[in-house]
């Protein structure tokens, strides 16, 4: 895995101050989704490990929703620097 920017902007003393953020809970999920990504095109057949993913995908789903009602540039901001896809509209 690559870091990107966003990994080096945060620095300890900011987690422990923005732990509760938007976007530090999205970023955080992000690094669990790409793990558990990486683990399961070892292990195909792990189906704990796959339901847990779509478990992380879907709080983070929800987390982006919340983001993109309430505030649409922070939202844009935070897809552009962890390379994501934008949310499906209903």
């Amino acid at each position: 895995m690559k870091k990107n920017s966003f990994i080096s902007g945060i620095s300890h003393e900011k987690k422990e101050e923005n732990s509760g953020s938007v976007e530090f809970q999205v970023f955080c999920f992000t690094n669990k989704i790409r793990r558990l990504t990486s683990h399961l095109e070892l292990h195909k057949k792990d189906y704990s490990s796959q339901r847990g993913l779509r478990k992380i995908l879907g709080k983070r789903q929800r987390l982006l929703a919340y983001l993109s009602n309430k505030n649409g540039v922070r939202y844009k901001k935070l897809i552009g620097q962890l390379n994501i896809r934008e949310l499906k509209t209903r």
